[in-house]
């Protein structure tokens, strides 16, 4: 959501998403930018947003905007900062000494849109410094490296797998990237439910309309949910809470495979999320 965008801004508290990034990038004209600066330190509270976590994107962190946008936006306190054209571990380090010092202490979230965030992905996904998820940033991505995003983005795919590779290898959240028309409901679903197949945790959204759909292909279905209360409430039982491996319905079910679904069950069985994703 631009910061700029009032009418945007007064709908979220109504929107059913996990999270809202606030931007300051490519959706905010320079000449709105002090203004936007201001509605964060002055009009926007963070209990507006509710439960949602909340990002704010900057500009590129070599940009002379970047340590204004910076500043705005620790003085918010949002739950992440989302660095845009990360292209080496390096930048994550100096942003998160630039951070020093204030009483905010977001993570970082890293995009990578550039070819040298790909060259360098194991080095940026490894830099620690508080970095927590890297996003993908498809339409950059494909402009640089003039890679057409057509046939279900299929030119884009290795790059997409190294993107998530990385991340899983450094235990970091990743996201897929924004689908630009968001009137094409049916292509926008097909691509939420590749990227979950990929292994993509989320997708980020410029829309609305496309939220329904991304909740539907990203959060567990009610078998799903089912699947992780039994094995729970199996390992939990007096006489299993020892055992490493158990026979649940014919399937051998192991500790780690618990542990997924107590996590499962700590997010999706919260009484605000009951409704959106059960």
């Amino acid at each position: 959501m631009p910061v700029s965008n009032e009418r945007a801004l007064a709908k979220a508290p109504g929107l059913d998403c996990d999270g809202i990034i606030l931007d300051l990038e490519d959706a905010l004209a320079d000449g709105d930018r002090v203004a936007a600066h201001e509605r964060l330190a002055k009009d926007l509270e963070r209990k507006h947003f509710g439960h949602r976590e909340i990002a704010i994107r900057t500009t590129a962190s070599n940009t002379s905007t970047f340590k204004a946008d910076l500043d705005a936006a620790l003085a918010f306190g949002p739950d992440a900062i989302l660095l845009p054209k990360v292209d080496d571990g390096a930048e994550i380090r100096r942003v998160r000494a630039m951070m020093d010092g204030s009483e905010a202490r977001p993570a970082i979230w890293a995009m990578i849109e550039t070819p040298q965030g790909i060259m360098r992905l194991a080095e940026i996904a490894s830099a620690g410094n508080g970095l927590a998820a890297l996003t993908v940033g498809p339409n950059d991505l494909s402009r640089l490296t003039g890679t057409e995003m057509t046939g279900g983005r299929s030119h884009l795919h290795p790059w997409l797998m190294m993107i998530i590779a990385a991340a899983r290898a450094n235990g970091l959240a990743v996201f897929d990237g924004v689908y630009n028309n968001f009137r094409d409901i049916e292509g926008f679903t097909s691509e939420c439910e590749q990227g979950r197949a990929m292994g993509f945790d989320g997708k980020t959204l410029i829309h609305p309309h496309q939220i329904a759909a991304a909740n539907e292909a990203f959060g567990p279905s009610r078998v799903e949910l089912d699947r992780a209360r039994q094995i729970v409430e199996t390992y939990e039982r007096d006489d299993n809470r020892d055992k490493n491996v158990l026979q649940i319905n014919g399937e051998m079910v192991e500790r780690l495979h618990y542990r997924m679904a107590r996590k499962l069950l700590d997010h999706f069985d919260q009484p605000s999320n009951k409704e959106t994703w059960a």
